[in-house]
């Protein structure tokens, strides 16, 4: 059943990222959903998005994936699975990842765009090792693990929806290069291109190493690992399974950096739309980078770093990410029909994107259904967007006190960071 799930959630991404494609082909603006939402259905909706954005949905799923890489980092010094390894040294290790990565994109961003190429190798190297050895071990005659495959069923209370949440999870990142539109060169061809050719080929990977992981390890193990590649590595591949955590550690080191390198140009985005302080659009002087978005966005994923459990970070990641892309795709429905004159150099049919939607919708529901607290804390946390955009946004004639505060801060800040606007750059 899990293998079934890890397949519907890979197709389903592809068709997310098919209906990105053509969002981002037709609004040829960096910014990913926020602009879509804009374009389509004006700046409340808009900025609604930029909050949740801002304050759960990025720093969340950066938090998760430092805390994955962590675990791995970690867990190798610790073997025995009766003595695991302190809590306070995954958290600090994930809070080292996310600091690094972040310098590292306030550095250069050429120089994150190294590290993000050097990391996905490791990655995709990592997952044919998992993948040849599983198989390997298969053809030796092991299959019990298959055997009565569907006799613990998932589905009832919402837990269905749980295990998609997770699945879809582990495929997050085929709308980051939406958020890069404007620095990618004839993006309206390379933009479904890499798309087309990347998402098939990540499914049947992901697919593939799961059935090496379910051939290898009996569920219960699978439910007690913290680093199940690990466990993987040295039941399998022996004295050499150290090569397995390593791997994965980079692997999962180029997610969060892809994470900062992409979804910081959200803001920057926001920014530049005036939906967001002015500062949080400004790059550093001499190395073009937007250094103060990266820095915040930093902040943010280290205090969600010592939320105590991982799956409550999901949840709330997910309720949100999933209404956040089914409304973005609701934009691209609706503007077929209110603005067909659009030029769109690649364009789906439109059962696609009313599919998905409907999909998200499940998801969104069976979610609230299955970790009600979870998603009423995601939820409530989104409705404080509307006081904040009519006090800060709508409300243009405040007190001169309170503009000249905003000023004396944005200044010293800007000195801080030595950061301008873009266009005195320009």
């Amino acid at each position: 059943m899990s293998l079934l799930v890890w397949t519907i959630s890979g197709l389903f991404s592809l068709v997310g990222a098919l209906c990105y494609a053509e969002l981002g082909t037709t609004i040829q603006l960096s910014g990913g959903e926020y602009s879509y939402i804009y374009e389509a259905f004006g700046e409340l909706p808009a900025f609604v998005l930029l909050w949740v954005t801002l304050i759960i949905i990025n720093p969340t799923g950066q938090a998760v994936v430092a805390l994955t890489f962590s675990y791995y980092v970690v867990q190798p010094f610790y073997p025995d699975p009766d003595c695991p390894p302190p809590d306070e040294f995954i958290r600090i290790a994930a809070v080292l990842c996310l600091t690094l990565l972040t310098f590292i994109n306030c550095w250069s961003v050429p120089l994150a765009t190294k590290v993000q190429d050097v990391f996905t190798v490791a990655k995709v190297s990592a997952l044919i090792i998992i993948i040849i050895a599983g198989f390997a071990y298969m053809a030796q005659g092991n299959t019990e693990n298959f055997e009565n495959s569907f006799e613990n069923k998932i589905g009832e209370d919402g837990s269905i929806a749980l295990a998609f949440y997770s699945g879809l999870f582990a495929y997050a990142g085929w709308n980051y290069l939406n958020y890069l539109t404007e620095e990618i060169k004839e993006s309206d061809q390379n933009l479904p291109r890499a798309i087309i050719i990347a998402m098939p080929l990540v499914t049947i990977i992901y697919v593939l190493a799961n059935v090496a992981y379910f051939a290898v390890l009996s569920p219960n193990e699978l439910m007690l690992s913290n680093a199940v590649a690990v466990s993987f590595a040295v039941k399998v591949l022996g004295p050499m399974a150290w090569i397995i955590p390593i791997a994965v550690a980079m692997s999962t080191f180029g997610a969060v950096n892809g994470g900062i390198l992409s979804q910081s140009r959200l803001f920057f985005v926001g920014a530049r739309e005036g939906q967001l302080p002015q500062l949080m659009g400004m790059i550093h002087v001499k190395r073009c980078t937007p250094l103060p978005s990266i820095f915040f966005t930093c902040i943010l994923s280290c205090m969600y770093v010592f939320v105590s459990e991982i799956d409550t970070l999901i949840n709330y990641f997910s309720f949100v990410t999933w209404l956040a892309i089914g409304f973005a795709v609701c934009g691209l429905i609706y503007l077929r029909f209110k603005k067909p004159e659009l030029k769109r150099p690649f364009k789906l049919n439109i059962m696609f994107p009313i599919a998905f939607v409907l999909a998200c919708l499940f998801l969104t529901v069976m979610g609230v259904i299955a970790a009600f607290y979870d998603t009423l804390i995601g939820l409530a946390i989104t409705i404080t967007a509307f006081p904040v955009y009519f006090l800060c946004i709508k409300w243009t004639d405040k007190p001169l006190v309170f503009l000249r505060m905003i000023t004396t801060t944005s200044f010293w800040f800007q000195r801080l960071f030595m950061v301008v606007g873009q266009q005195k750059i320009d």
